[in-house]
């Protein structure tokens, strides 16, 4: 699975090419210390192979490395968060 990061000023998504589709994470950038994940896209064709978690962990690694912090706005990414409490020192709020 490919990762990839798009971004501008304003946010930008996290997006995972896996067998000819991609799934995608979106995000708006508040500061330049938080983002807040506000949406997780998994086409049908992806779904139960992993790349919503893929994309989650990809995004907490990312902030753990640039030194900001998410805020867990998607439903998904935020039940992702309460289910790797190791992630805590990504998160805000």
């Amino acid at each position: 699975m490919d990762i990839r990061k798009e971004e501008q000023p304003s946010g930008g998504r996290y997006v995972a090419s896996l067998e000819g589709h991609e799934g995608e994470m979106t995000f708006s950038r508040t500061s330049p210390q938080l983002i807040i994940v506000d949406h997780t896209g998994v086409p049908d064709a992806l779904r139960g192979k992993g790349v919503g978690q893929a994309l989650a962990q990809h995004a907490i690694d990312d902030a753990r490395a640039g030194g900001w912090k998410i805020f867990p706005l998607c439903p998904f990414f935020k039940a992702q968060a309460a289910r790797h409490p190791e992630w805590k020192d990504a998160l805000s709020g």
